[in-house]
């Protein structure tokens, strides 16, 4: 299942995946943590359900959410070659530093070696 990044786009969507990523939770409790109105959390929720990022499961009159972590790992394996590409990049970034010479202070004057014992530089 392909999931649409406007789905994780929308801040409170991945609010709600951050606050399930702990433990399944009820529609009042995410409403609370989120700031929104009832309906507010229960429309990004339908969104969520529908992409297969959350599932419900109800309990008598409640109904607890839950992440459904198979579909982000989708998501995961696409961003691996950006990741890699990124990882490579910086490590070139660190190889070209650590040939360069020890730059100069924070003033933007060459540090002088320190003195022997008893000499002034």
């Amino acid at each position: 299942m392909a999931i649409p990044f406007d789905v994780l786009a929308e801040p409170s969507r991945r609010q709600i995946l951050d606050l399930l990523l702990e433990r399944p939770r009820l529609v009042g409790e995410l409403t609370e943590h989120l700031g929104l109105t009832q309906p507010g959390t229960s429309k990004h929720l339908r969104v969520l359900r529908e992409a297969g990022l959350v599932r419900v499961r109800r309990d008598a009159q409640r109904r607890w959410y839950e992440l459904c972590p198979e579909p982000l790992a989708e998501v995961d394996a696409w961003l691996a070659p950006y990741r890699r590409l990124w990882t490579d990049r910086l490590d070139a970034l660190e190889r070209h530093l650590d040939t360069m010479p020890d730059s100069p202070d924070a003033t933007g004057v060459p540090a002088v070696p320190d003195a022997p014992d008893g000499e002034a530089p």
